[in-house]
């Protein structure tokens, strides 16, 4: 599959080192994209529940993928979000063309856009905290239930579905702007960016806020979790852009990730060779 080349992708909500994570579709739409800048805006590595026990080898291809699109010259920026918030003390960190900051503004075409998590709008994230943890675990319980379904019934011909999504949704109109929407297009608006992305709410969005005398375009970039969606901007405008996932697992000349027992055993006899040991 020829990639598609892109002048920006942003994407959020990853969930690395969870249940919760859907590391090969990741991995699908990564490869499916030539971007001259990647950003990861935040949630990626999820620290709330991260286990050294838990990062199974389709995550670190997921990383190994980034690392691959840095050595072909990618400009990658990894906004921190609230869930990998242990980041954020190396705000502006410059690693080769990996950049770690809070928050992004880019100028495209003459046009000012600001990217962001947008957990600093959560006021549960703010005033209780332990509230918004019980829901992360409860969160990663029901992932548990889901994936255990799906494994029961898949040999039945199930098509894998997520149940939480399922649950999440709603009926009523989805068009009027909620609290959250209008008070970051009412920011944006302030400084003068035509253009907001967030992620966070794992609700993707592509819309039209109006302001004061003038209008944002606002987009919520999703997740990779439930809804596999990025915001990509090419040929001068913004869109919201739904992967679609075929069931076919993509060929690969990369090379198996070692376990950490290999990873050992390599070490030790480098290690010997020089005679260190």
């Amino acid at each position: 599959m020829k990639a598609r080349k892109l002048e920006v992708s942003v994407i959020s909500d990853l969930h690395l080192a969870t249940r919760a994570c859907k590391a090969k579709t990741i991995l699908k739409y990564l490869k499916s994209i030539n971007p001259g800048i990647l950003v990861l805006n935040g949630d990626i590595i999820d620290s709330w529940r991260f286990s050294r026990n838990y990062f199974p080898k389709p995550q670190l291809k997921v990383v190994r993928q980034i690392i691959k699109m840095l050595e072909k010259g990618v400009h990658v920026f990894y906004i921190t979000g609230n869930h990998d918030e242990f980041l954020r003390k190396f705000n502006q960190t410059e690693i080769g063309k990996l950049k770690i900051v809070n928050q992004l503004i880019l100028e495209l075409d003459g046009k000012k856009t600001w990217v962001f998590h947008g957990d600093l709008f959560d006021h549960i994230i703010h005033k209780a905290k332990w509230l918004a943890k019980i829901g992360a675990a409860a969160y990663g319980l029901l992932t548990v239930i889901n994936n255990g379904l799906n494994f029961i019934l898949k040999p039945f011909g199930v098509k894998e579905f997520i149940l939480y999504k399922s649950l999440k949704k709603k009926s009523g109109n989805d068009s009027r702007p909620s609290a959250f929407e209008r008070a970051i297009a009412a920011t944006a608006a302030a400084q003068n960016y035509q253009t907001v992305i967030c992620g966070h709410t794992h609700a993707p969005k592509d819309k039209i806020v109006m302001m004061p005398g003038k209008p944002v375009h606002y987009i919520n970039c999703g997740d990779w979790v439930e809804h596999f969606t990025a915001a990509e901007y090419n040929d001068g405008k913004w869109e919201l852009h739904y992967f679609e996932d075929s069931d076919e697992e993509n060929s690969t000349d990369e090379p198996d990730i070692p376990d950490h027992k290999q990873v050992y055993q390599s070490l030790f006899r480098e290690l010997a060779m020089a005679n260190c040991l």
